[in-house]
């Protein structure tokens, strides 16, 4: 049986971190409440672990979008000038889906050994049972996607 069926690149992704946030999910709305206000669409989407009231989180963006989100981002800075945000334009996200993966004990260790085995520059990996999506700088997808075909393939 075959556990991945296909491997995809998206490219011109923008990686946006907001740290020292509220971890309270009405302000985390309220966030993307404005983004989605915006027309933008929103794909990955990483939280950590609040740390007391505050926590950080990521999302990605089309790089078409960056200049409205960075607006966006000034606003918030308006209203709370504590938080960091952080910027990362011009990557690609690898997403490698299989519906048999949500049976199959080990999938994510292979996907993350063949992006380490590329020396891939892996900045948000985000997952579901069928999918695992890694963003990662634009110059390594092919890299990365050639590493984890070639690990299923064995």
């Amino acid at each position: 049986m075959k556990i991945i069926e296909t491997v995809s690149v998206c490219d011109d992704i923008t990686l946006i971190s907001i740290s020292n946030f509220s971890s309270d999910i009405a302000h985390i709305s309220k966030v993307f409440n404005m983004i989605s206000e915006a027309g933008i669409n929103v794909d990955m989407i990483s939280q950590l672990p609040p740390s007391g009231a505050n926590s950080a989180f990521s999302f990605t963006v089309s790089d078409d979008d960056f200049i409205c989100v960075l607006a966006i981002c000034s606003e918030l800075r308006k209203q709370n000038p504590d938080i960091k945000i952080s910027v990362s334009s011009g990557n690609s996200k690898v997403s490698v889906f299989g519906a048999p993966m949500r049976e199959a004990a080990g999938v994510a260790a292979k996907v993350f050994t063949a992006a380490a085995n590329a020396q891939a520059d892996v900045r948000m990996i985000t997952t579901s049972e069928t999918d695992i999506s890694l963003l990662v700088v634009k110059t390594d997808a092919e890299n990365v996607v050639n590493a984890i075909e070639n690990a299923f393939n064995d």
